[in-house]
């Protein structure tokens, strides 16, 4: 199969060929924008040492790109109809690994990659990077492309509205960057929302053991649930082992040279991480 996959005549051929047709509930917009998949290709900087998770790879558009450079693909395909296609133009290809399933119940442990590179299923993309980057050894990259307001809340900062667990958890890890900002004519179909590629690399300025990483999941989970609150009332009545009264919070939130006034939205990444370790230090040895 040599067509030109960033075109669209060459896609819907191919699919009407195979019996297929984009599916919408599994978020399969095309991209058929050569310019874009530079963008993505560019920005994963992938070499023959690294071992690649594509989710979604759909017809094969990234997958090509990826093949030539990286040591190795891991490709996860949920639609059986794509799967088939990939399988049969890749049977012989030694560095390709392909799996029919969900990439929401995969065991990112077991893979082993180095990074994420993927056109994200809107549906999925949020989950996907979460559980990537929250498993016990995150790989040293993830460039995706997503909904723009997903990448924008991968991105955010302090005292904006976008901020919540999700960034505190990505960019205790990685560093966080918008590449590009990509239209819906990008897309076969075009999909309702714009979307953008965006990259996060590994950083080492806030180390946190696996335990304080998983204390950090859940008190930046709880304390967003309840965003307009106070930081210093907010955890009395949270459950065990993270219930803390004002005066307890008060001086956590003193020894991060934060006000006990602040709201969740008000503290930096720094900020929370220290607070997570002084957490985890006081609470019981006890993780799920």
């Amino acid at each position: 199969m040599d067509e030109h996959l960033t075109s669209p005549k060459a896609l819907q051929e191919i699919m009407a060929r195979h019996g297929l047709t984009p599916n919408h509930a599994l978020g399969q917009n095309f991209l058929i924008d050569r310019n874009i998949l530079d963008a993505i290709v560019h920005a994963a900087d992938v070499s023959e040492s690294d071992c690649v998770l594509e989710v979604g790879p759909g017809l094969g558009t990234l997958t090509r790109e990826l093949l030539q450079r990286a040591g190795r693909v891991i490709a996860v395909e949920k639609d059986a109809g794509f799967h088939a296609i990939l399988s049969e133009r890749w049977k012989e290809e030694p560095t390709f690994t392909l799996m029919l399933g969900d990439a929401l119940a995969l065991d990112h442990a077991a893979l082993s990659y180095t990074c994420l590179v993927s056109n994200l299923p809107y549906s999925v993309g949020t989950r996907v990077v979460v559980d990537s980057a929250t498993q016990e050894h995150p790989p040293e990259r993830m460039v995706m492309l997503v909904q723009k307001e997903v990448a924008e809340r991968f991105a955010a900062k302090p005292f904006t509205h976008e901020i919540g667990p999700v960034t505190i958890w990505l960019q205790q890890l990685y560093s966080v960057e918008i590449v590009k900002i990509v239209k819906r004519t990008c897309f076969w179909p075009r999909p309702d929302v714009t979307s953008a590629v965006v990259r996060l690399q590994r950083h080492g300025g806030y180390p946190l053991t696996l335990p304080q990483r998983r204390c950090l999941q859940d008190i930046t989970r709880l304390a967003f649930q309840q965003r307009r609150k106070q930081m210093a009332t907010l955890f009395k009545g949270a459950p065990a082992p993270y219930a803390a009264s004002p005066e307890t919070m008060k001086e956590r939130l003193a020894a991060i040279h934060a006000s006990p006034t602040a709201r969740a939205e008000e503290l930096s990444v720094a900020q929370w991480c220290e607070l997570a370790t002084h957490t985890e230090n006081k609470a019981p040895k006890k993780f799920d």
